[in-house]
């Protein structure tokens, strides 16, 4: 009932309670009003009875849907503060998760910069390129460090 959420919890209450109230007056009054000694009210005796079952009926409604209104709100609070949590809990998560990428992409610059390194220490001794002769052998060091290169980080 889309008007229920345009209205204040207060006033809503108020409102069915005296629809409900009315209704139950009417209802009992269209009953009993043969009973008045007063013969100008007999006349009313249907009216009455109509009015108060049709806003009896509508009290009801009325205060049904606030009732289930109130239930669906109380839903999205619980939804919303498990949404709260699984939000902190995925903050703390990414947190983790970003610092495990950080280290290990620290090592892997560590690792590659190690291994230019070690290729400019040792594989520049068989650079022939400039020798006599101009041979082009591929040493077994040069060949090491290229397997080392490829090969996956360990654990």
């Amino acid at each position: 009932m889309w008007i229920l959420q345009l209205l204040p919890d207060a006033l809503i209450l108020w409102f069915c309670n005296i629809l409900l109230l009315i209704g139950i007056v009417l209802t009992v009054a269209g009953f009993f009003v043969h009973r008045i000694p007063f013969p100008l009210l007999w006349q009313y005796q249907l009216p009455f009875k109509v009015l108060g079952i049709a806003l009896l009926v509508l009290g009801v409604y009325f205060r049904g849907g606030y009732a289930v209104e109130t239930e669906w709100r109380e839903r999205v609070a619980q939804v919303e503060a498990r949404l709260k949590a699984a939000e902190e809990q995925s903050a703390k998560e990414n947190t983790r998760i970003e610092t495990r990428v950080v280290k290990k992409t620290e090592y892997i610059t560590r690792r590659g910069q190690d291994i230019v390194q070690y290729v400019d220490r040792e594989i520049v001794k068989y650079d022939t390129k400039f020798a006599p002769g101009g041979q082009c052998e591929i040493p077994r060091e040069f060949i090491k460090a290229h397997n080392q290169a490829a090969e996956a980080p360990p654990k």
